[in-house]
């Protein structure tokens, strides 16, 4: 059940996720996570809303835990640095990378 409290506008999303994750975090990115249906958007009278709680979901998930899930699934010997994961989004995705949700692209820095 979603309590009223925990709903956020995109530009409220993005203030609480740039304290929550100490790093800013832009309303083009949360925008992003609607888009390509990382976190549901919730619509009330033509208003965008976000549960706060999809959000602590969603950043939890990247906060330390996907190198430990990788590395469960791969090993151990998995050279954790060459994920990129360090670096911002807006740095992965620059150029025309947020046009099209094709999986199989390669990031920038790998390209470079």
């Amino acid at each position: 059940m979603i309590i009223e409290k925990d709903l956020l506008t995109i530009k409220e999303a993005s203030e609480w996720a740039s304290n929550y994750l100490k790093k800013n975090v832009t309303t083009s990115n949360i925008s992003y996570l609607i888009q390509y249906g990382r976190i549901r958007r919730i619509g009330n009278n033509g208003n965008i809303f976000i549960d706060r709680q999809e959000l602590i979901k969603y950043y939890d998930s990247y906060l330390g835990k996907r190198e430990i899930t990788w590395k469960d699934q791969l090993g151990e010997d998995l050279n954790w640095a060459l994920s990129f994961d360090n670096l911002k989004e807006a740095d992965t995705t620059k150029h025309v990378h947020r046009l099209h949700p094709y999986k199989g692209r390669f990031i920038p820095q790998i390209v470079e």
